[in-house]
């Protein structure tokens, strides 16, 4: 008896949702039952029957197809009315990324996690702990007269960051901090002195603003990472050169943050650790 009442409940509510998402979509019977290729008595009768018959699969599909819901839903297996094409929409968007983090964007996520943790493994040096020098000499040829925007977006992270609630979490391989003070690689052609300034700011950065600032770095050899920040469990976004992969669904979300956090746990230099290890770099400032 209770697996029948079971039966008659489903094909209930799927009669109540059918009746509903044609509501407020405006369906007629016969406008359905042409979008889903079946005769009205057919549709009729999905609508009417107080039995626990429910229409057959295809008809079930179709149904949601045309009224833009999903199946699930019109079933009473999800409380989501959406379709599975809106739900990817939602929790994933892709949005352009200029050479620096200059737009509103950026910063618009940073805001939005205010009070959250913030995990990042940068492409590079991270924007907002580099010097006016060091920003000029990377962004100027891409950003000409905009290098003043570039300058004061990275201003403004770290004022955000010395004066909100969040906690910054920043992953780094060694070999990053090892190219960049002997000047070699992408940082090849970069002055002595700017090098130097810049390895001094990091240093004092790391020390002053630690534990709400934590820099550690892992050994690519062992570990790989792609360009990622994570703002705590609101949202986590990819960097992929042009554009910026933004997940908002929390699986993905815990997915990534777990994957940032066996850097931290697997990290070759801790974030206590890190004045030091800046310091042992200045030999390779020649």
């Amino acid at each position: 008896m209770s697996i029948n009442n079971d039966k008659r409940a489903r094909a209930a509510l799927f009669r109540d949702r059918l009746a509903q998402a044609m509501k407020e979509t405006g369906a007629t019977q016969s406008g359905l039952a042409r979008a889903v290729g079946t005769d009205r008595s057919t549709l009729s009768q999905a609508l009417k029957d107080d039995g626990a018959r429910l229409p057959g699969a295809h008809v079930v599909g179709a149904c949601a197809t045309a009224l833009g819901v999903s199946a699930d839903w019109l079933l009473g297996l999800s409380d989501r009315p959406e379709s599975a094409a809106d739900l990817l929409s939602a929790a994933l968007s892709l949005t352009h990324a200029p050479r620096a983090l200059v737009d509103e964007t950026i910063f618009g996520w940073h805001r939005e996690a205010a009070g959250y943790k913030i995990r990042h493994v940068p492409a590079a040096l991270p924007d907002m702990l580099k010097t006016q020098a060091m920003l000029e000499w990377e962004y100027s040829p891409h950003l000409g007269r905009t290098i003043t925007q570039a300058i004061n977006a990275s201003r403004d992270r770290l004022a955000w960051m010395r004066s909100a609630q969040s906690d910054y979490e920043i992953a780094m391989p060694l070999y990053e901090l090892q190219s960049f003070a002997a000047g070699t690689g992408y940082y090849e052609g970069l002055p002595v002195p700017v090098r130097a300034a810049q390895l001094n700011q990091l240093i004092e950065l790391t020390e002053q603003l630690y534990p709400r600032l934590r820099v550690t770095l892992f050994d690519a050899r062992r570990l790989y990472a792609t360009p990622i920040t994570i703002f705590g469990p609101l949202l986590a976004v990819l960097y992929t050169g042009g554009h910026y992969m933004a997940f908002r669904d929390r699986p993905r979300i815990e997915t990534l943050t777990g994957d940032f956090d066996t850097l931290i746990r697997q990290a070759s230099v801790t974030a206590r650790d890190m004045p030091g290890h800046l310091n042992a770099l200045r030999p390779l400032i020649v």
